[in-house]
């Protein structure tokens, strides 16, 4: 399994998906990515997604989670679409933690890269799973964990830079 996306360009993710584009919720930067997943083995049910920073663990003292998603039923979403399109459940964010200036319910949508110190590399984490997730929309990433337990048929991983 693997993913595909278009936001990543020589290595970097492109702007309008951070700090530097133009589509924000507060503070926030709201316009998610598109990407598709390949190679999806057989009996897969619904997907799950985690997009971090683990560059983030100097500055803040934990990897900043910019998106959690489950029960996505595609192997693929498009630009925006944790804005235009509620088919699949989004968790909470770290824009909604002690540093972020969200509550949960405006922080359960992609919050976007803005690294304060330079290039930070992030991470989307694509899960293959077996059923749909016990979840609700706003739940965290710790809930999703542990509701993939025995569940997993394959994981996949991308990374690009953004820079402050």
């Amino acid at each position: 399994m693997y993913i595909t996306t278009d936001a990543i360009q020589k290595g970097r993710f492109l702007d309008r998906f951070g700090s530097r584009g133009e589509d924000f919720i507060g503070d926030m930067p709201c316009r998610s990515f598109g990407f598709a997943v390949h190679d999806v083995p057989e009996g897969t049910k619904s997907f799950a997604l985690l997009f971090e920073d683990k560059d983030a663990i100097p500055v803040c003292g934990f990897s900043w989670i910019h998106w959690v998603a489950a029960n996505m039923q595609q192997g693929s979403l498009p630009e925006n679409a944790s804005q235009e399109r509620d088919d699949f459940l989004q968790g909470a964010n770290s824009w909604a933690g002690p540093l972020g200036s969200l509550d949960r319910r405006q922080a359960s949508f992609y919050g976007g890269m803005a690294p304060p110190d330079g290039d930070h590399r992030y991470q989307l984490h694509v899960f293959a799973l077996d059923c749909l997730l016990p979840l609700q929309n706003g739940f965290t990433y710790n809930e999703m964990y542990f509701a993939m337990e025995g569940h997993l048929l394959a994981q996949t991983a991308i990374t690009g830079l953004y820079g402050a």
